[in-house]
């Protein structure tokens, strides 16, 4: 319904936020990943998720879009809520659960509050295969590094590689060779690093 609010803080908390939108103020429930990039912001824009339920409508904000992403498919599983998907996202940093999924990391999904392990197998079992068929996207690589990775990721991907592989590939060769300039050359090295 809502794709985002656009407007001025109006009151900030660690799980809660009031955006002005014109004068129409939004009551918002935030993660801590999310209050972190607002809390020095008088105004800004936050993805939304409106849950609506038999006993009242709910509206979540996220200042990143992926964080929202990763929040749809967390609560897409069974067992898992919206309280839930949100004390993950404010435990444990959005790349870090997409990263603990991938991996079938089930140990640091259980650290989570709420999260048992039979929950956290679930999750790996349900998203990891959604995760790794999501087109890679700035905010979803775990590669934080120049054009020419980000190149050689979005080349790998497309070639059928998972996305984990090909980022451990690309690491792996560029430790070893930190002046590789060419990204032909580093995605036939990751190949066969692969």
């Amino acid at each position: 319904m809502f794709a985002y609010l656009q407007g001025k803080f109006t009151y900030k908390s660690p799980a809660q936020v009031h955006v002005d939108v014109n004068g129409v103020g939004y009551e918002v429930n935030i993660s801590l990943h999310t209050f972190a990039a607002i809390q020095n912001l008088d105004a800004g824009k936050l993805y939304t998720h409106l849950q609506v339920k038999e006993d009242g409508h709910t509206l979540f904000g996220f200042f990143e879009k992926e964080e929202k992403d990763i929040f749809l498919m967390l609560i897409s599983v069974s067992g898992v809520g919206a309280a839930t998907a949100r004390m993950m996202l404010s435990s444990i940093k959005p790349e870090e659960v997409n990263r603990a999924i991938v991996q079938s990391n089930i140990k640091l999904l259980e650290s989570v509050k709420g999260i048992g392990k039979k929950t956290a197998e679930r999750l790996v079992l349900e998203l990891k295969d959604k995760i790794n068929k999501q087109p890679v996207s700035s905010g979803n690589v775990f590669l934080k590094g120049n054009t020419l990775e980000q190149d050689a990721l979005t080349a790998l991907t497309a070639l059928g590689i998972s996305r984990i592989q090909a980022e451990q590939s690309i690491q792996k060769i560029i430790r070893s060779e930190p002046d590789i300039l060419q990204l032909e050359e580093l995605i036939k090295k990751a190949l066969k690093a692969v």
